[in-house]
C-alpha cells in the first residue's frame, strides 16, 4: 500500500526530482501510518493478500470457466423446441466463516446464467434457477471448494 501511495504521488506530479520524492516518501507514509492506525489495516493483511493472488486467479479462471459452461446450457434451452425449463428455487446452507467469501459465492452464482441469488440470510442461501441442470450441485460446487480454500490460507495469517 505504501508504495502505490508513493507511486501515485509520483505518476500526479508529473515529473520525478529529488524534493518531490522525498517529500512523496514523507507524505506516503504519512497516509501509511492514517491507513494502519483509523481504516484497520496492516503489512499482515497486505502480505495475506499477496499470498492470495494464485487462488484469485484460479478462482476468475473457474468463474469464467462456469460462465461458458452455463451459457452453452442456456443457449440449448433457447434453440430446443423440445426442452422446456423447469424454474426454481435452491436452498442451501455454508459454512463460511467470512463475508467475503458469502458475497464471492452469491456474486458467482448470479454472474453465472440461469441461475440468481436471491438472498443470503446468515449461512442460508437461496437461490433462483432457470432449469434444474443449471443448480444441480450448485450447494457444493466448485466455487464452494476453491472459497475454502481460500479461507483456510486466510485463517494461516489471522
Amino acid at each position: 500500500m505504501y508504495l502505490l501511495f508513493l507511486a501515485v504521488w509520483l505518476i500526479l506530479n508529473g515529473k520525478v526530482t529529488a524534493e518531490i520524492f522525498v517529500f512523496g516518501i514523507v507524505i506516503s507514509a504519512a497516509l501509511f501510518a492514517f491507513t494502519c492506525r483509523f481504516l484497520d489495516y496492516s503489512l499482515r493483511k497486505e502480505i495475506l493478500l499477496f499470498h492470495l493472488i494464485p487462488f484469485f486467479i484460479r478462482y476468475l479462471w473457474v468463474l469464467v470457466k462456469e460462465i461458458f459452461k452455463a451459457n452453452m446450457c442456456v443457449l440449448k434451452m433457447i434453440f430446443s423446441l423440445d426442452l422446456q425449463p423447469e424454474p426454481g428455487f435452491v436452498y442451501f446452507d455454508t459454512s463460511f466463516k467470512t463475508g467475503t467469501a458469502k458475497m464471492l459465492l452469491a456474486n458467482s452464482i448470479t454472474l453465472t446464467p440461469g441461475t440468481i441469488t436471491v438472498s443470503v440470510e446468515g449461512d442460508r442461501f437461496c437461490v433462483h434457477y432457470l432449469d434444474k441442470e443449471l443448480a444441480d450441485g450448485v450447494e457444493d460446487s466448485v466455487f464452494v471448494e476453491l472459497l475454502k480454500e481460500m479461507e483456510a490460507e486466510g485463517a494461516k495469517w489471522s
